[in-house]
Order: C-alpha cells, then structure tokens, then sequence
C-alpha cells in the first residue's frame, strides 16, 4: 500500500500509521469474534476498499485507539463527513453491527452532511 501524505506536516512516511477506520477491537466487539481466522486476517488486510485502511500520524493513530464515533471524532471538522459515512461503508462492507450508541453518533453526525451517498462495496 502507498500511503500519501501532506509533508507540511509530516516529515516523511515514517511518521505515518497506517490505521484501521473501524478498529480491529472495534470490529470483534461487532460481530468479527464469529468469523473464522480467515476473513479476521481478510478484514486486518483489507486492501479492497481504499477507506478501510487509512495513512494518519502516529499521535492521531493513538488518539483514536480502538474507539467509536460516540467518543472519538476526527479533529478536523472538515473531515467528519468523510469519516462517518467511510465508517458506515466499512461496518456495511464487513456485516459489522452498528450499536445503538453508536447509531445514535452517527446519525447526529450524518445530519450535518446532507445528500452525501455511502456507497459500499460488500466483502464477502
């Protein structure tokens, strides 16, 4: 994977992390505990969707840890469209429930972003 990155802010590619949008924890608690080995590792790799696997700085990365939209949105408001409608496209891709919690963080996000599609593109 290639990951680009803006160099005003970032001096090189070692100070990237390559992030899961829905992280791993995240996805076990969804319903990835019921999946075989196989498609865990499938969804650890997922080099089939360009949004399942994000270039972020290493301090975002540990910001975010293993946490959901109800506690932890991007810094940058400009990106949170982005954000939720990529974490809705990629719990959709991978059949991953959405708890009501999280719908309910979702939903107050998505709001704010009308006629904004979420298209998804299933993994399995």
């Amino acid at each position: 994977m290639t990951a680009a990155y803006d160099d005003r802010y970032i001096t090189g590619p070692r100070g990237l992390d390559i992030d899961h949008l829905v992280p791993l924890a995240e996805a076990w608690d969804s319903g990835a505990y019921a999946w075989t080995a196989a498609v865990r590792e499938a969804y650890a790799n997922d080099l089939g969707d360009q949004r399942a696997l994000i270039a972020v700085s290493a301090a975002s990365n540990r910001s975010k840890a293993d946490q959901d939209p109800t506690t932890w949105l991007p810094p940058a408001a400009g990106y949170r469209c982005t954000y939720v409608t990529d974490w809705v496209a990629d719990k959709t891709r991978w059949g991953l429930t959405i708890d009501d919690a999280e719908h309910h963080a979702l939903a107050g996000q998505l709001s704010q972003c009308p006629n904004t599609p979420i298209t998804v593109t299933l993994a399995r």
